[in-house]
């Protein structure tokens, strides 16, 4: 059983094309970047990716991206190596996991996990904050100049700025509740209820 001190956690982040009506959503962006406590935040990686579907307008106002930084991109499949060597043996983070658990479902039987959803944990640990989005939740925090240290000239919305700001979340989380000696387990599972209550109330 390893503690969370002893654990390599690999965010990822995807942004996509968004979904025509009747269609199928496909990723145009995807960073990654690694914390762990002996080792701080490392290894950033991010790249545009190829589609032939078209950029959603709606999608496109969110994070800028269009067909002028796609074309020569690579696609999502000829980048297994790098994702494979990057998310093989880390625990995978998230900021509501479901669209990162769907675009990865392109590597049948990849076996990466467990995951952690810093959505749910943000929910387990602070259930009263009105907001827990990502960047309401890195502003209630202080911690989006941390963010933007680690990846100067981005901003939110982008694969790799928001990668790495669910792992400065998932520190500042560990450090604040004192988790670091606790098996990682406690972080994989989150108890919600106290969340849920406090919708229906």
């Amino acid at each position: 059983m390893s503690l969370v001190s002893q654990c390599r956690f690999t965010a990822i982040d995807f942004e996509s094309a968004g979904a025509a009506r009747g269609g199928t959503d496909t990723p145009v962006q995807v960073g990654l970047c690694s914390w762990s406590s002996a080792t701080g935040h490392h290894a950033p990686f991010v790249s545009y990716l190829f589609t032939d579907k078209p950029v959603q307008w709606s999608a496109r106002k969110v994070h800028g991206i269009g067909p002028e930084q796609l074309r020569d991109a690579p696609t999502l499949l000829s980048l297994w190596p790098e994702l494979k060597t990057r998310l093989a043996g880390a625990i995978v983070v998230a900021h509501g996991k479901g669209t990162e658990k769907r675009f990865l479902r392109a590597f049948p039987g990849h076996g990466f996990g467990p995951w952690i959803d810093t959505l749910l944990l943000s929910r387990a640990a602070w259930p009263d904050l009105a907001d827990h989005s990502l960047g309401a939740l890195c502003e209630a925090h202080g911690l989006t100049a941390s963010v933007r240290a680690l990846v100067p000239e981005r901003s939110w919305h982008d694969a790799l700025f928001d990668a790495a700001a669910s792992l400065v979340l998932l520190e500042h989380l560990v450090n604040s509740l004192d988790l670091n000696a606790s098996p990682h387990e406690i972080l994989l599972q989150p108890d919600t209820s106290a969340w849920h209550r406090s919708k229906r109330a």
